[in-house]
């Protein structure tokens, strides 16, 4: 049976008019959307010492005009009534299958425990996709999955702790902190910016992934 929706039809429900994004640090695809719209993002940003004080996704190409527009366009997007069918064909047809890493959200965050369950949803329907999502959104992460027998294993959802030096406990999820000298240290700063091999932040194995400040 041909596919109902196609790609045109998924990029513009979706707003990835220009196809998936792709960051020159990680394999494989992402997707983002505006920073000003992460809710305790938002906040942790106004004091010094937390890891979202002096955001990345609030400084350099974050601040150009055409990414600010396309960012703005995929939050848009998150209320479509088929944006799951969507982002599912999308990732579905760019995505190899070979090197199967997708990141939710290089910028932002989850807006709630529907969207967290969207993103379980699309990961249901492409089980040969790797997904990793950070997210300091817990609770939004603790409501979507509580009473759900069937999450999916190919979603990771890795907690970030809010002070730079500190770790946390994430209700038993994988997590990750910055310059807290414990877990897995993230190598891309030995490596010109890059995961190159490591796949640790999408091994739900790995316990707590370390990263450097930047």
């Amino acid at each position: 049976m041909p596919d109902k929706m196609t790609i045109k039809e998924a990029r513009e429900i979706t707003g990835h008019t220009t196809g998936l994004g792709k960051t020159s640090k990680m394999p494989g695809f992402s997707t983002g959307i505006p920073a000003i719209h992460c809710e305790r993002g938002q906040k942790l940003a106004k004091i010094p010492g937390s890891v979202c004080f002096d955001c990345y996704a609030m400084k350099g190409k974050y601040r150009t005009k055409s990414v600010k527009k396309g960012q703005a366009r995929r939050y848009a997007a998150l209320s479509h009534p088929r944006w799951i069918e969507g982002m599912v064909r999308l990732i579905g047809h760019q995505v190899d299958p070979i090197e199967p890493w997708f990141r939710i959200h290089d910028s932002g965050d989850s807006q709630s425990p529907e969207h967290v369950r969207a993103w379980a949803e699309i990961a249901r329907r492409l089980p040969w996709v790797r997904f990793w999502m950070p997210s300091k959104e817990l609770q939004h992460v603790k409501e979507a999955m509580r009473g759900v027998d069937d999450w999916p294993t190919n979603l990771v959802i890795r907690i970030s702790a809010p002070l730079i030096g500190k770790t946390l406990r994430a209700w038993g999820l994988p997590t990750s902190s910055v310059d807290a000298g414990t877990g897995h240290r993230c190598p891309a700063y030995d490596q010109d910016g890059k995961c190159g091999p490591c796949r640790a932040c999408w091994d739900p194995t790995v316990e707590n992934v370390d990263y450097k400040k930047h």
